[in-house]
C-alpha cells in the first residue's frame, strides 16, 4: 500500500471517524476519502493540507519522509486565544507577597500570550 494512502487511513482511523464523517469535517466526499485511502486517486495539495491541519501533522509525515507526525523542522507552538478567564485564573493562583510567585505568574502570562523563550 502506498505510504500516503496508508497514512491517510491511519490518521482517520485514529480518531474513529467513518470516511463519510471525516469527509464532512474537511469538506470532501466520502468517495474521495475512499479513493485516497485505497490509492485509486491522489489527493490534491489543498486536500493534503486539510488533512495536515485537521490532524496537526506535517506533510513530511503524510508523505512518509519521517515517522514523526510533527515533521523534520516542526516546532510545536500552540496558539492561545485572548482568554481573559485563564488570565484571571492565573492571577488568582499566585500569592502576591512571594517574589517567586510573581516571576512564575509573569512567565505564564507571557507564554499564554504567545511569547517564546527568553
Amino acid at each position: 500500500m502506498n505510504i500516503v494512502a496508508e497514512r491517510l487511513r491511519t490518521l482517520r482511523n485514529s480518531v474513529r471517524l467513518s470516511q463519510k464523517e471525516f469527509g464532512v469535517k474537511i469538506g470532501i466526499t466520502q468517495s474521495a476519502v475512499n479513493r485516497y485511502e485505497n490509492k485509486q486517486s491522489e489527493a490534491s495539495y489543498e486536500t493534503l493540507l486539510r488533512y495536515a491541519d485537521f490532524f496537526d501533522v506535517s506533510l513530511d509525515y503524510i508523505y512518509g519522509r519521517t515517522d514523526k507526525p510533527q515533521g523534520k523542522l516542526y516546532e510545536y507552538k500552540p496558539k492561545f486565544e485572548d482568554n481573559t478567564e485563564m488570565q484571571e485564573f492565573i492571577e488568582m493562583c499566585f500569592d502576591p507577597n512571594s517574589p517567586m510567585s510573581g516571576k512564575l505568574k509573569d512567565m505564564l502570562l507571557h507564554m499564554m500570550k504567545g511569547g517564546g523563550k527568553e
